[in-house]
């Protein structure tokens, strides 16, 4: 995955995660984190962290609003509680968060530095730079309310944070790298998520160095008076009429109004409903083939776990991709969401005996991989090999079907939504009755 990966737009959402979600996300978040540390390594669940499309996908595969900017914090939330506990044992540190935990990230950084060795101090300070950067250098209309920043035990690390227009109601999600990075001031970005805003004002653009350097040349050459005398006659020059701003420079070009260089774009819908055109149905086709293929053959020993059967298996397909898909696989987080539904029953309530039997499932593969016994494991990997063999040739139920299959389902897998528990769904010769004598 490379450093500077993309952006997004994200809808402003409020509301907080009930807590019988959020502790399934928590449980299913670290599982996965030690999942991919086991296969991969720390550093390549940094560089994942660091991609924008998967995050997304990471958060919707958890049940949580597949679209919203609210996946964020909690995403940030359930790994920092998920992962604490693991944090001797994976050398992985979640600090930071939302509001007030966002403040306090510099000294968790010092307190950790001082247990398990690294410059907390150094890492202090780039916490506060990259927070700086992205509310004082980027003036992109966003205010910054979260900082997650995930450490390793050698001191690499990467940064999310996410700033809000309340104004659009719209979402501005930044992530950070250091692998790679040599500079806070030009290019630093992993990735810049969120809404295009139009011309902004990028003082982190490698090609704004001129305007940095004229602007600390006039702190040091004119007295505070003068300088306001200035801003003034360029306030007063200015006609009523919104002026637009000049082109950005192109790349190699000069001057301090800079754009970020166009990246790969997510476009998150406002829309909560998941619709066809928000899913790439040849790979839920080939997921949900890959589950009927190769589950019995794979998960023999895991189908005897009682209630682990095909639907568990299916969604297992899905976390198999989250855990060993490359980046070209994200440009739809929509279809995770269709592993575990959604709290605010888009795309359906969320399946909570399948959810736990899915965390039950990773959590049986990774134990016993920590052991030396890797078939679980390699049998999840597989898992998904197969799906990206399938899903050319595979076909499946449209986007609606599968969804409206899952809905009428529903209170038999455990379904439950910020709305409460789903109820049995009722006879057709019963709601007749009822509208008979109500009429």
């Amino acid at each position: 995955m490379t450093r500077r990966s993309g952006s997004a737009d994200l809808p402003l959402h409020g509301g907080r995660v009930p807590r019988w979600l959020a502790d399934r996300m928590t449980r299913l978040g670290a599982v996965m984190g030690e999942a991919i540390v086991l296969e991969y390594g720390r550093d390549e669940l940094l560089r994942r962290l660091a991609h924008p499309f998967w995050f997304q996908s990471f958060g919707a595969v958890m049940g949580m609003d597949w679209h919203s900017s609210g996946i964020t914090t909690s995403v940030i939330g359930a790994l920092k509680r998920g992962l604490t506990p693991l944090a001797g044992e994976l050398g992985i540190h979640v600090c930071g968060g939302r509001g007030r935990h966002a403040r306090n990230t510099p000294g968790e950084l010092v307190a950790i530095g001082e247990r398990v060795g690294f410059d907390g101090e150094a890492l202090a300070r780039a916490s506060r730079l990259v927070a700086k950067v992205d509310s004082a250098a980027v003036q992109d209309g966003f205010d910054l309310y979260l900082h997650g920043f995930v450490v390793t035990d050698d001191g690499r690390w990467v940064v999310v944070q996410q700033g809000m227009n309340g104004d659009v109601k719209q979402a501005r999600r930044y992530h950070w790298l250091s692998e790679g990075l040599t500079s806070f001031l030009d290019d630093p970005h992993a990735a810049v998520d969120g809404p295009g805003q139009g011309n902004i004002v990028n003082l982190a653009d490698r090609r704004a160095a001129r305007s940095r350097d004229a602007q600390v040349a006039l702190l040091a050459g004119m007295a505070p008076d003068a300088i306001a005398r200035e801003f003034a006659r360029i306030g007063a020059g200015s006609s009523s009429e919104t002026r637009p701003l000049p082109n950005p420079p192109q790349q190699g070009g000069e001057g301090g109004a800079a754009q970020l260089e166009l990246l790969p774009h997510l476009a998150m819908p406002d829309h909560h409903d998941v619709r066809a055109s928000d899913v790439v149905a040849r790979r839920l086709h080939g997921a949900l083939a890959a589950a009927a293929e190769q589950g019995p053959k794979d998960f023999t020993e895991l189908l005897q776990v009682p209630g682990v059967g095909a639907r568990t298996v299916r969604a297992l397909a899905m976390v198999a991709e989250v855990l060993h898909g490359t980046p070209c696989r994200f440009s739809d987080p929509a279809r995770f969401s269709l592993a575990h539904g959604g709290k605010d029953r888009h795309p359906f309530p969320v399946p909570t005996k399948v959810m736990d039997h899915t965390i039950g499932v990773l959590k049986s593969a990774v134990v016993k991989a920590k052991l030396g016994r890797e078939e679980e494991l390699q049998a999840i990997r597989r898992l998904d090999a197969q799906a990206r063999r399938l899903e050319a040739t595979a076909r499946g139920p449209s986007v609606a079907e599968f969804i409206d299959e899952e809905r009428r389902r529903s209170h038999e897998y455990g379904g439950r939504s910020i709305f409460g528990w789903e109820p049995a769904p009722q006879p057709a010769h019963d709601a007749a009755s009822r509208r008979r004598a109500r009429g």
